[in-house]
């Protein structure tokens, strides 16, 4: 499954369109991350604990995406785009959505 956030693949043409497609997840701080975060922050650098689950979420959004994409038959899914949002203090979701297409070679 080719996976770009541009809206065109090099040497490929769109031969279908099959519509939208999202994967999200929905992650909550842990206490033991917050104690390191809170640590890290008194003497700076990058709190890694966050980093990493950011990037596990972002992973699962994706894998969920491209699921729901090949549910649909498609090839690829360009314009690929991530939202974030939070739903509560300690609580926010990871959203990954684009278009599913089927294509072909030029």
């Amino acid at each position: 499954m080719i996976v770009i956030s541009d809206d065109k693949i090099a040497g490929m043409r769109v031969v279908r369109t099959l519509g939208l497609v999202r994967g999200n997840t929905i992650r909550a701080r842990h206490l033991g991350k917050d104690i390191m975060a809170v640590l890290r922050n008194m003497v700076g650098g990058e709190v890694s604990e966050y980093t990493k689950m950011m990037a596990e979420a972002r992973e699962q959004a994706l894998d969920r995406m491209v699921e729901e994409a090949e549910e649909l038959g498609a090839d690829a899914v360009i314009s690929t785009r991530f939202a974030t949002s939070m739903l509560m203090q300690g609580a926010a979701e990871l959203l990954a959505y684009g278009t599913a297409v089927v294509v072909e070679e030029e």
